[in-house]
């Protein structure tokens, strides 16, 4: 009878070890996100999830597209050690980037919170290209396991754009697939954030 209610005692010490680290996860998981569900720390990582109301692109379906002919491709991988002059806008680089011919680097747009300034640049161009190409859809990438893009796609879409699109797989997927990459540099970005 003692072994039976020692075995219960440790059963239920267990129980109680798994939920309290259950719910400091979940805390933590928790505490990556900002109120309004976008990602603020901890940018690569697997997502497992849609950046909805964006939709998931497939890769397969990515790589018919052609960047800057049939769809706006916008690259929006940080500026990792770089800085940006506000009086000319432009980005110094502390290392090169490679992205996907034709797409045009939003950098820093991904963060949250994003600066004000840079997310309204990303913004005007897309309104840009949606006057001049109404069915163009926009897809949004930086890195595989990045949310970044995913937060940027979300945002987007949220902001009443119709047909944006999140490409999980990234710069790394559309080179893995034998797609070619390109030097790149960010958008300019005149005034100060």
């Amino acid at each position: 009878m003692e072994r039976r209610a020692a075995i219960g005692q440790i059963a239920g010490w267990a129980l109680a070890l798994a939920l309290a680290q259950a719910g400091r996860a979940g805390a933590e998981e928790e505490a990556l996100f900002d109120a309004e569900g976008y990602r603020r720390a901890r940018y690569r990582a697997p997502v497992g999830r849609a950046p909805a109301p964006a939709r998931q692109i497939a890769l397969a379906d990515a790589l018919r597209l052609s960047p800057g002919r049939d769809a706006l491709f916008l690259d929006v991988l940080p500026a990792e050690g770089g800085w940006r002059d506000p009086a000319s806008g432009r980005w110094q680089l502390a290392e090169p980037h490679e992205t996907i011919p034709h797409a045009l680097w939003f950098a820093e747009t991904g963060r949250a919170p994003v600066a004000p300034l840079l997310w309204a640049a990303l913004a005007a161009r897309v309104a840009d290209v949606r006057r001049r190409h109404p069915q163009w859809p926009v897809v949004l990438f930086c890195r595989a396991d990045c949310w970044m893009s995913w937060n940027a796609a979300r945002r987007l879409a949220l902001s009443g754009v119709a047909g944006v699109f999140w490409l999980a797989e990234g710069i790394e997927g559309w080179h893995a697939a034998g797609r070619a990459l390109r030097p790149a540099q960010p958008e300019a970005v005149p005034g100060v954030i």
